[in-house]
């Protein structure tokens, strides 16, 4: 049995919230690693590195392991796809690919919600209980 999908206004406005705030993460990423840290490192110079990784580790950081959180609640992911989904939050273009695949991955799960009126999604990976003709 796969598991219920939660309202879909509740899922799309909590799924809007985790994008803007992994866009966020992902290009704070790409500012500390591709700008801070050469700065600091090359040309002794870490006012960017300090800057931008307290916005990054202290604001937005924990509050995209947080959205994470909640969206995985609404949307019932495995563990494994939250755990990949928040370490995804640490790498600069591994962030960007993570923000993709859970917004596809929630929409075809509300498509195929869509498509069941029963309330519940059919298994993915087709391992459910199979059907037998007689």
């Amino acid at each position: 049995m796969a598991p219920r999908l939660l309202d879909v206004k509740s899922v799309e406005s909590a799924l809007l919230r985790y994008r803007v705030v992994a866009l966020t993460v992902s290009v704070l990423l790409i500012v500390l690693f591709g700008i801070g840290l050469p700065l600091q490192y090359a040309f002794h110079h870490p006012v960017v590195d300090q800057v931008v990784g307290v916005i990054h580790g202290v604001f937005f950081y924990p509050l995209y392991i947080l959205l994470t959180l909640d969206l995985t609640r609404r949307v019932r992911m495995t563990p494994i796809q939250l755990v990949l989904t928040v370490a995804a939050g640490t790498v600069p273009i591994a962030s960007f690919y993570a923000e993709r695949r859970t917004t596809a991955f929630i929409r075809e799960r509300q498509l195929a919600l869509a498509a069941h009126p029963a309330g519940r999604a059919p298994d993915p990976a087709g391992s459910g209980p199979s059907e037998s003709v007689a």
